[in-house]
C-alpha cells in the first residue's frame, strides 16, 4: 500500500500518468474507483483513508405478472375442498363399513374399552410377581363376578318388588281414567278404551307384529353374539394385548414404527384415563339417585340406581334419560309431589356431574371441550344410535390427543446449509 501512495504522489507531482506506456488502460469499476479516491484523497490530506464502501446492492428481479384467470384466494379455496372432500368420503366410508359390520366392530370396540378400564389391574399383579395367564385370568374371572353378581343382586330386589310396583302402577292408572272420566273431559271408561284400540290400531297390525318379533328375536342375537365376541375378545387383550400391538406397529413402513409406538401408547394411556373417569361419573350419579330415591321411599330404588349407573355411560344425556324411569316410577307409586321432587332431585345431580364433577375428573384426564363432547355425541347418536354415542367421545379424545402428539413430534427437514 506505500508503494502505491508513493507511485500516485509522483504522478501528481509530475503530472504524468502512473501506469505504463502502451499499458491498457482498464474500464472503470466501481469497487477500484472508490479505492482510488480513497487514496487521492489520503494523499492529499496526509491521512489514513476511510472505510472503503460497499458495491451497490444487486436490484431485486421484478416477478412475473400472474396471468391464471382464476385468482389465487379461488385456487386456494379449491385445492382446500377437494382434499377435504376426500378427507370426508375416507371417514364418511370408514363408518359405513364399520356400520355394516357392526355386530363384528362394536364388539371389538367394546372389549378394547374394556381392556382399557381393566389393564391396570393386570399391570399391578404382573409387577406382584404374577405371570402373564394367571393375572388375565384372574382379572377377567373377577370382572365378570362382579357383573353377575351386581345383576343377580338387582334381580332379586326386582323380583322382591316388582308386583307391589305393578300393583300401585294399576292403581295409577285407574286414579287416571277416574279423573279423566271427572270434568272438564268427561271421558267415560268405554270411550278410553275405544280411542286406546284405535290409536293401537294405527301403529299396529298382525304384519307389523310379525315383523317386529322376527326383528326383536334378530337383534336379540346380535345382542348374543356381540356379547360372546367381546368377552372373548377382552381375554385376548388383556392376556396378549401388547403383542398384539407389536404385530400391527410392524405393519407400519420401518421409518414410522418408533413414532407409531408411541402414539400407540399415548392412545392406549388416553383411553384408560377415559374409562376411569366415566366411571366415576356414573358411580357418582348412580349413589346420588340411589340416596335420593331411599329417602323418598321409592320402590326399586336400587335397581333404577344401577340403571342410571349404565346409562351415565353415554355422554351428557344418559344418566338423565335413565333417571326418567325413576320419576316415571315414583309418579305411579308415590303420586304427583314425590314425582316432582325426584325430578327436581334428578336436575340438581345432572348440573353437579356436568358443572362440577365431570370437569374435575375428566378435564383432568382428557383434555376434550364440552362442546366438542355435545357435538361428538350428537353425531355418534344418528350415525350408531346408543352404541355410536357410547364410542363418539373416547374416538374424538384419541383423535384430539394422537393428533396433538404427532403434530408436536412431526419430523422436520434438516435446514439448509449457508454458501
Amino acid at each position: 500500500m506505500t508503494d502505491v501512495r508513493q507511485r500516485l504522489a509522483q504522478a501528481a507531482a509530475a503530472g504524468q500518468d502512473p501506469t505504463p506506456d502502451g499499458a491498457p488502460v482498464a474500464a472503470a469499476d466501481p469497487a477500484t474507483d472508490g479505492v482510488s479516491r480513497s487514496l487521492d484523497e489520503a494523499t492529499t490530506t496526509g491521512t489514513a483513508p476511510g472505510p472503503v464502501p460497499p458495491p451497490p446492492a444487486s436490484m431485486p428481479v421484478p416477478r412475473a405478472p400472474d396471468t391464471h384467470p382464476v385468482p389465487k384466494v379461488v385456487r386456494d379455496a379449491a385445492d382446500w375442498s377437494w382434499r377435504l372432500i376426500i378427507i370426508a368420503a375416507a371417514v364418511a366410508g370408514v363408518g359405513w363399513l364399520a356400520w355394516e359390520l357392526r355386530v363384528v366392530i362394536f364388539p371389538l370396540v367394546a372389549g378394547l374399552l374394556l381392556a382399557a378400564g381393566l389393564q391396570p389391574l393386570v399391570r399391578r399383579l404382573r409387577t406382584a410377581g404374577w405371570g402373564r395367564g394367571p393375572a388375565a385370568a384372574a382379572v377377567f374371572i373377577g370382572f365378570l363376578l362382579v357383573v353377575v353378581g351386581s345383576l343377580t343382586l338387582v334381580g332379586n330386589a326386582v323380583g322382591g318388588q316388582f308386583q307391589d310396583v305393578v300393583d300401585q302402577a294399576e292403581e295409577g292408572l285407574q286414579e287416571v281414567r277416574d279423573w279423566l272420566a271427572g270434568p272438564p273431559f268427561s271421558i267415560d271408561e268405554a270411550q278410553l278404551d275405544r280411542y286406546i284400540d284405535r290409536a293401537v290400531a294405527l301403529f299396529q297390525d298382525d304384519s307389523s307384529v310379525t315383523e317386529q318379533a322376527a326383528t326383536a328375536a334378530t337383534v336379540a342375537i346380535e345382542i348374543l353374539v356381540g356379547l360372546a365376541l367381546a368377552l372373548f375378545a377382552l381375554i385376548f387383550f388383556l392376556y396378549d394385548g401388547e403383542r398384539i400391538w407389536t404385530w400391527l406397529v410392524r405393519l407400519f413402513p420401518a421409518r414410522a414404527r418408533a413414532r407409531a409406538a408411541a402414539a400407540g401408547d399415548v392412545a392406549w394411556l388416553t383411553l384408560g384415563q377415559y374409562i376411569r373417569g366415566t366411571v366415576l361419573v356414573a358411580l357418582f350419579d348412580a349413589v346420588a339417585i340411589t340416596i335420593l330415591l331411599f329417602i323418598l321411599q321409592v320402590p326399586l330404588a336400587l335397581p333404577l340406581g344401577v340403571l342410571v349407573f349404565f346409562g351415565a355411560f353415554v355422554p351428557l344425556i344418559g344418566a338423565f334419560v335413565t333417571g326418567t324411569v325413576a320419576v316415571l316410577v315414583a309418579l305411579v307409586t308415590q303420586g304427583l309431589l314425590i314425582a316432582i321432587v325426584v325430578l327436581v332431585g334428578l336436575i340438581v345431580v345432572q348440573q353437579i356431574e356436568s358443572n362440577i364433577f365431570q370437569p374435575f375428573i375428566l378435564g383432568r384426564m382428557v383434555s376434550v371441550h364440552p362442546l366438542a363432547v355435545a357435538v361428538a355425541v350428537a353425531i355418534g347418536t344418528l350415525a350408531g344410535s346408543i352404541i355410536g354415542a357410547i364410542i363418539a367421545v373416547p374416538i374424538v379424545a384419541l383423535v384430539n390427543t394422537v393428533g396433538s402428539y404427532l403434530a408436536s413430534t412431526r419430523e422436520r427437514p434438516p435446514p439448509i446449509a449457508s454458501g
